[in-house]
C-alpha cells in the first residue's frame, strides 16, 4: 500500500514539474510577433508605430546608452539620430532570441534575450555592422497585449566594426605622419648639405 502510494505522489509530482515546464504557444508566438513589429516599425522608419509595443512605464536603454522612460520618447530618440540632416540616414535591424521567453507571475510577464544584427548607415552613405546582446522585460497588459517594458541594448565596445574603422583611420593616419616626417626629414638634410 505504501509503494502505491508513493508511486502516485511521484508520478503526480513529475506530472506537476511537467505542466509547469511545458511551453505555452499562444503565448511565444505572441511574443515573437511582437518581436517582429518592433523590427520592422525600425527597419521601415515607421518610428510613430514603435509606442503602441511599449507599456507606459517603460525603461530602455539604447545601444549608445541613452535613456527612454517616457513612449513619446521613442519617436524623439530616433528623429534626433535618423533622417535627413541627422548623423545617421537609416537602420536595419535583426533580433534573434536565444531562447523561449521565460514566463513569472502567472504567465503575465517574462524575461527575454538575444542578439541582434544591426546594420546602420551614416549621412555619408558608409555602412556599418553592429553585433548587439538585448535582455528584454515583457508584460501582459490589461487589455489582453503583450507589451515591453524594459529593454537594455549593448555591443562590444572593444570589437565592433565602427570602433574596428577608427582604429584603421588613426593607423593609416599615423604611417601618413610617418612617412610625411621621413620625406620632410630629407629634404631638409638636403637642403643643410646644399647649403653648406
Amino acid at each position: 500500500m505504501i509503494r502505491h502510494a508513493l508511486f502516485i505522489i511521484l508520478f503526480l509530482f513529475a506530472s506537476t514539474a511537467y505542466g509547469a515546464t511545458e511551453p505555452d504557444h499562444d503565448i511565444h508566438n505572441d511574443l515573437r510577433g511582437l518581436l517582429r513589429n518592433v523590427e520592422q516599425a525600425i527597419n521601415t522608419q515607421r518610428y510613430d508605430e514603435l509606442e503602441q509595443y511599449f507599456d507606459p512605464a517603460l525603461r530602455i536603454t539604447t545601444i549608445n546608452q541613452e535613456v527612454i522612460s517616457k513612449r513619446p520618447q521613442i519617436k524623439e530618440y530616433f528623429n534626433k539620430w535618423f533622417g535627413a540632416g541627422r548623423y545617421l540616414k537609416n537602420l536595419k535591424m535583426q533580433l534573434t532570441p536565444d531562447d523561449l521567453t521565460e514566463l513569472y507571475c502567472n504567465k503575465t510577464m517574462g524575461i527575454v534575450r538575444g542578439s541582434g544584427k544591426e546594420n546602420y548607415i551614416l549621412s555619408d552613405g558608409r555602412h556599418f555592422d553592429m553585433d548587439t546582446r538585448w535582455t528584454a522585460t515583457v508584460i501582459k497588459n490589461n487589455d489582453g497585449k503583450w507589451r515591453i517594458l524594459s529593454l537594455h541594448i549593448g555591443t562590444n565596445f572593444l570589437d565592433n566594426s565602427l570602433y574596428n574603422d577608427t582604429k584603421r583611420v588613426i593607423l593609416y593616419a599615423a604611417i601618413g605622419s610617418f612617412i610625411a616626417g621621413v620625406v620632410l626629414t630629407l629634404l631638409i638634410s638636403r637642403l643643410a648639405k646644399r647649403k653648406s
